[in-house]
């Protein structure tokens, strides 16, 4: 693929190669970026968002807002009730992307928009409105595999026979057989492999799949939601499937040789088709029904969550759409930010705003101060009191 970065805002399919060895420079001067917003909300009560994978070269984010009183004194401006988000809320679609290749040699990451999914599925289709799809693809072992899931996942999805009524079947169908066939292409290096990371927009329905440790992360009036798990091989329960299956984990990484439990493609891992494998390319599954409160999605590689938490991204994407509303230009702060940061991977970030509108500013009372006094001063005071 050509080499060089890539950033639209329109229906985009993009990967790049080329470039220069990745140094880790932790010890490096702190990020520029610091999350000191006072219209974001940031984590008020539940710390929702985790932290990021690698600690050494994390820059921490930190936010006066989140030092506030809680979270029932904060005055939305604009927000409806309750039962008016319910009645009328309806989601309006507009998305941007920004894929660099980073440090790496080699862009490795694919990605696809698609805003308007009626323009993939045809009129027979009877899909609500608004529809839409999105994806993003970390490939490694070479581009073969992520190349592949991009040009042909949304069609292993349309042509299901339980899409739209069953999607939740048809997306899990589709990640296997996008799998199977690409164990199939003669022509592409089997041996790659991809992480795979989709959103579907079906009315105020929002579905989730994810195989692998790229992540989907709702922003919620400043709240960072986490919609999908890292598949890492130490996570719990992907250590009990993977022993369970035969597999085993050496210093982090499935049979010694991948650092995701699930991925499409790796086919000198998992052997013959039909054999039960410990890397497994069926997706989990997260289903949601939007309303008012769900501002934007962030769908990014790990390149981008190795280096910056969920919650500082949420906290960064809604002060940039409140100053220029562009989710594109959201997509490349991250990725711009994230390579101050020192990650040591390509990135690629896709941003999907749910209003026109940007974000409401929220406003923050100023806070009660408590004051105390001394001993000493309320002798004193004890003492003019009583006239001595």
């Amino acid at each position: 693929m050509a080499p060089g970065p890539g950033c639209t805002s329109q229906t985009t399919m993009l990967s790049g190669g080329g470039g220069v060895g990745c140094v880790d420079n932790s010890t490096s001067n702190e990020s520029a970026m610091e999350d000191q917003n006072g219209d974001t909300v940031g984590n008020l009560i539940h710390n929702i968002g985790k932290p990021p994978r690698d600690h050494s070269v994390m820059r921490h984010c930190t936010s006066s807002s989140w030092l506030i009183e809680p979270e029932s004194d904060i005055m939305i401006v604009g927000l409806k009730t309750t039962s008016e988000e319910k009645s009328e809320f309806s989601p309006k679609l507009r998305s941007g992307s920004c894929s660099e290749k980073g440090p790496k040699q080699y862009m490795e990451d694919e990605f696809i928009c698609v805003d308007i999914l009626r323009e993939h599925t045809g009129p027979s289709v009877n899909l609500p409105s608004p529809a839409a799809f999105y994806g993003v693809f970390d490939g490694h072992g070479g581009i073969d595999a992520a190349s592949f899931t991009r040009k042909n996942i949304l069609k292993f999805i349309i042509e299901d026979s339980h899409f739209p009524s069953g999607i939740k079947k048809a997306v899990n169908s589709a990640f296997v057989k996008a799998d199977h066939a690409f164990r199939d292409a003669s022509s592409l290096d089997s041996s790659s492999g991809t992480t795979a990371l989709i959103a579907i927009v079906l009315g105020r329905d929002m579905l989730i799949g994810n195989a692998g440790d790229s992540r989907a992360v709702l922003g919620k009036r400043g709240r960072a939601i986490e919609l999908s798990k890292d598949h890492k091989p130490n996570c719990t329960s992907e250590r009990l499937r993977i022993e369970k299956l035969g597999g085993v984990i050496y210093d982090g990484y499935l049979n010694g040789q991948l650092s995701v439990a699930r991925a499409l493609g790796d086919w000198h891992i998992k052997g013959s088709k039909g054999s039960k494998s410990p890397l497994s390319s069926e997706p989990e599954l997260e289903e949601i029904v939007l309303t008012e409160e769900d501002e934007f999605l962030i769908m990014g590689c790990d390149g981008l969550w190795d280096v910056m938490s969920s919650q500082c991204a949420v906290t960064m994407v809604r002060r940039e759409l409140m100053q220029h509303n562009d989710p594109t230009e959201c997509a490349k702060a991250l990725v711009a930010e994230a390579i101050q940061r020192n990650t040591c991977d390509n990135l690629t970030v896709v941003v999907v705003c749910f209003s026109l509108d940007p974000p409401p500013k929220i406003e923050i009372p100023r806070a009660h101060r408590r004051r105390s006094i001394s001993a000493e001063g309320l002798d004193l005071l004890k003492g003019v009191l009583n006239g001595r």
